[in-house]
């Protein structure tokens, strides 16, 4: 009997988002900027538990790749989409299954026997958020579980992949290994840029893995740290999108797709091979009263954008589409849909 294929492949660091409001004490404690996303660092170890002591926590299913991942199962039929990364064999990895499974997303986790599973500190005040990752199993990916029996048939029968720029901290040597082999075969493979410290401290690892990269998707800070990361004279979205969209890139017969979204402003893309004339796609503005949160609006654009890809529709289709998601998101709780599933994404 042959193996399940799924159209749609995503790698990343799977996280429970331990979630907070009004947070600005603890902004102030540890140092951290409002609208951010940091790598946890010594100081920051209790932050976790001082969390769950002294604020009203929610657990939401998180990893920018996962979220993504959702996002793109929630609009497509089931059986669409496929994850893998590393969770400990812990509660919060069950946690993530059972999230994963409502939303009909399938996983293939590599499994740390007594490793904690990665979390992510969600600090929120007013429309901002401050994101704290401690990676835990998340970072003991290994290379060889791609080779595997259980996930080798699902990177042959896929069709596009997607990758978090976060992968890069920890895991180059996946990465560099599942980009070529898409580029190899004339897959699309798409990379999230996912936060200015990965331009800015991981720019070996990002430039590595360009050339293989079809599409790749930022907000307009990420782009701004890459450009300034690279030495760019130029700061305006459309000339870093072209900038970005004209790197080298291995498989020429695909040209690049370049997606700046801009929170609640337009979203800018530019194509390599029409890299002079910058598309500018409005978004559909909600009132300040609508927005509930905007943590995973980004993953959800993604997701949006992806389910519309992987279904072959326009460019243009697959950025309403990620509007559409993204504007779901920022009214919910964390990085989730709506329930009974909206059936007018794509």
């Amino acid at each position: 009997m042959a193996a399940q294929t799924y159209p749609l492949f995503c790698m990343g660091n799977p996280l429970l988002d331990i979630q907070v409001y009004n947070g600005e004490e603890i902004l102030k404690k540890y140092d951290l900027k409002a609208n951010d996303a940091i790598l946890a660092e010594e100081k920051h170890t209790p932050l976790y538990e001082e969390l769950v002591e002294k604020y009203k926590v929610t657990y939401v299913a998180g990893g920018a790749s996962q979220n993504a991942a959702r996002g793109a199962a929630y609009v497509l039929p089931p059986k669409s989409v496929v994850y893998t990364g590393c969770v400990g064999d812990d509660d919060l990895a069950e946690q993530l299954k059972a999230a994963n499974k409502r939303e009909g997303l399938d996983q293939v986790y590599l499994v740390k026997k007594g490793e904690k599973t990665g979390a992510c500190g969600v600090i929120i005040t007013g429309h901002n958020r401050s994101l704290v990752t401690t990676l835990r199993a998340a970072e003991k990916f290994e290379k060889s579980h791609l080779a595997s029996p259980e996930v080798a048939p699902l990177i042959e029968g896929a069709k596009v992949f997607y990758m978090e720029g976060f992968f890069l901290t920890h895991g180059t040597e996946s990465a560099l290994e599942l980009s070529k082999k898409a580029s190899e075969a004339g897959k699309a493979f798409v990379l999230n840029l996912s936060a200015p410290f990965i331009a800015q401290f991981f720019g070996v690892q990002l430039q590595q893995i360009i050339p293989y990269c079809d599409i790749i998707i930022s907000n307009e800070s990420e782009a701004e740290a890459w450009a300034a990361a690279t030495g760019l004279p130029h700061k305006d979205l459309p000339s870093i999108a072209k900038a970005l969209a004209t790197q080298p890139k291995a498989n020429l017969s695909r040209p690049r797709t370049v997606i700046f979204t801009q929170g609640a402003q337009s979203t800018v893309v530019v194509t390599q091979d029409d890299a002079d004339n910058a598309k500018v796609y409005p978004v559909h503005a909600l009132s300040d009263a609508e927005i509930v949160d905007t943590n995973g609006a980004g993953d959800a654009f993604a997701g949006g954008f992806l389910g519309a890809y992987v279904t072959g529709k326009s460019l243009e289709e697959c950025v309403e589409a990620g509007h559409k998601l993204g504007s779901m998101c920022v009214q919910l709780v964390g990085p989730q849909y709506k329930w009974p599933k909206v059936d007018n994404i794509l």
